[in-house]
């Protein structure tokens, strides 16, 4: 998000491209003026062709996909040998052929709990206190 003043605010962006697209300014001579680079003034010109007015506006820079990301169903496998086996992350990645930082990367986001906070019997979440935890004391 940029200041009120800024020279690719949206209303900044719209008077660009106006002059680039209705008065036929240059894309140099419009870049010059408003201090930013040619490639970046003829994009401007081409969104506001394209879109009009209404395309100045600030858009999101989230990708739109995602190619390279793990697929659901093995997203699913990996959260399945967690609540089934109560495996760690390192051992699912070894049997599933992952690495082990996506598959912790999968357990956080499916908000599955470290083992140390399950219990192993059950697969209960299990909450100590800190006045309960057992300290080994030499008498």
């Amino acid at each position: 998000m940029s200041h009120r003043n800024s020279p690719l605010s949206p209303t900044g962006r719209l008077r660009l491209a106006r002059c680039v697209v209705k008065d036929g300014w240059p894309l140099r001579r419009a870049a010059d003026r408003f201090n930013v680079s040619v490639t970046t003034a003829k994009r401007c010109a081409d969104v506001y062709r394209e879109s009009g007015p209404a395309g100045m506006g600030d858009r999101s820079s989230r990708p739109r996909s995602c190619p390279h990301r793990t697929s659901w169903r093995r997203e699913r496998r990996v959260v399945g040998l967690r609540v089934s086996r109560r495996w760690g992350p390192a051992r699912i990645a070894f049997h599933l052929g992952l690495n082990v930082s996506t598959v912790h990367r999968i357990l956080n986001r499916y908000h599955c709990l470290r083992l140390s906070w399950i219990d192993p019997a059950t697969g209960a979440p299990v909450y100590a206190r800190r006045r309960e935890v057992r300290r080994y004391e030499r008498v």
